[in-house]
């Protein structure tokens, strides 16, 4: 038979053409490549010293180049025709009425944008939550039958896995809402390679056909030892994303245009196996307390709500009719802005215009770049770091068994009647019940700053004895 391999040697497909941990990398490092510099989601942890106003990594300035180099020359080429052939200036009426209509189209573009952002960002804080709550409830709610060995190793397993699709199901979202709708990725593969999934049996349409083979032995799909293919962007492409050139963008549903087999719909599959745990211990009686049942079932659902939530945000863009009218509008008035200022400021329309043409179109961009909160551009939100913390927070509630009540309350470091008293939980079982709550009685007048009573100094003198 042939020997599984390991998760560690096993052929992952990388995020966008890069590894997941490329970004990790770079952050780690002083010597950051210039086309790295602008790739997202930005670092919440890495502080920058530089002034606000003098930072690229996360500005529109790039995208705005070619813009303003075009503002630039037309304005200079009016200019010069009204000083040098024939005076092109107009009356500055239009400037204040097309002004008003300009900030309203902005001010709607921008409003749009960021409240899908800002709700974007409340789904992934209530994924947070939920994935927080499910696990803590499955881990120390679920019993674990020691009686018999073999079930009690079984039910410990049990909700190890359970509590890696909560992991699973953060990162399967995170791919989906990028359309990388497959399983390969290596954070993800080790997590749901065992599922029998949609996304799973097909292979991705840039890798070999015989990335993925069977095995005659068991039936199993195997990966093949054979490299991933590199999705390195030509230069020119990535010279022209960076300068926000629309030919130069890549359409970021290719890969499930691509696929000839359904892809499904992973989340949700993730969510059936949940629910199939569930189930079990439902069955079974190790989850048998029917307020945890309602609680759990209510988290699942939770979790149902913000993968249609975010889904809905995703492929719920502004009206295309909008998009199309706002940027038409805008080009409008900037185009007519030298012929309106000219009178007034002679050379100085070409700064001017150029300037005006900054703040409209800087406006106008910052609304489409985070109108899509969930991509990995600087300024997306940034999943991968959600997704880490998810899966710490997990990892962290399973390193430990369910806390017993007597090993903590009982415990000679647990002062419980701090700062009235330091002795511990143990000294003060040893009291009767009028004497802890008499000293109960006098905590509150330890957060006065006069002189102590005579029986918040009884208190602490017994402390000594």
């Amino acid at each position: 038979m042939a020997e599984k391999p390991s998760a560690s040697s096993s052929q992952t497909l990388p995020n966008n053409g890069r590894s997941p941990t490329a970004q990790s990398k770079r952050r780690g490092t002083d010597d950051t490549d210039f086309d790295e510099y602008f790739i997202g989601p930005r670092d919440l942890d890495h502080h920058s010293k530089w002034p606000i106003f003098l930072r690229l990594h996360g500005s529109i300035t790039p995208e705005m180049i070619l813009p303003l180099l075009f503002v630039g020359g037309w304005s200079t080429m009016i200019t010069c025709i009204s000083k040098w052939v024939w005076n092109l200036g107009i009356n500055q009426l239009l400037l204040t009425v097309l002004g008003f209509v300009v900030g309203l189209a902005l001010s709607f573009r921008s409003s749009t944008a960021y409240e899908r952002y800002n709700e974007g960002r409340k789904y992934w804080s209530q994924l947070t939550f939920v994935s927080q709550h499910l696990a803590r409830l499955i881990w120390v709610h679920a019993e674990e039958r020691h009686d018999d060995p073999v079930v009690g190793k079984k039910d410990l397993l049990a909700k190890i896995s359970a509590l890696n699709l909560i992991v699973a199901f953060a990162m399967a979202l995170k791919h989906k809402l990028r359309f990388e709708p497959y399983t390969h990725y290596d954070d993800l593969q080790h997590l749901v390679g065992h599922l029998d999934t949609y996304a799973k049996t097909v292979s991705p349409p840039d890798l070999p056909s015989t990335y993925r083979n069977e095995d005659s032995t068991d039936g199993k799909s195997r990966q093949a030892d054979q490299p991933t293919p590199s999705r390195k962007q030509s230069v020119f492409k990535t010279f022209g994303q960076f300068l926000g050139l629309p030919f130069a963008e890549s359409n970021p549903r290719k890969l499930l245009k691509k696929s000839k087999s359904p892809l499904g719909n992973l989340p949700l599959e993730i969510l059936s196996y949940i629910s199939a745990y569930l189930k079990t211990v439902y069955d079974n009686e190790t989850l048998k307390v029917s307020v945890y049942q309602t609680h759990s079932l209510n988290a699942v659902q939770t979790l149902n709500d913000v993968l249609t939530g975010t889904d809905r945000i995703l492929n719920t863009p502004l009206p295309i009719a909008y998009s199309i009218a706002i940027s038409q509008i805008t080009w409008v008035y900037i185009l007519i802005l030298p012929f309106q200022l000219y009178k007034s400021l002679g050379w100085i329309t070409i700064p001017a215009s150029i300037f005006a043409a900054y703040i409209i179109l800087g406006i106008a961009l910052i609304g489409r770049e985070i109108e899509n909160p969930f991509g990995d551009d600087v300024n997306d939100l940034p999943l991968d770091a959600f997704c880490g913390q998810i899966r710490q927070d997990i990892d962290l509630i399973m390193s430990k068994p369910a806390p017993a009540p007597d090993a903590f309350l009982t415990s000679d470091d647990n002062e419980v009647l701090y700062p009235l008293s330091h002795l511990g939980g143990k000294a003060w079982a040893d009291k009767s019940v009028e004497e802890i709550r008499a000293a109960l009685g006098q905590k509150p007048r330890v957060h006065f700053k006069h002189t102590e009573s005579e029986g918040v100094s009884a208190v602490k003198a017994s402390d000594d004895v």
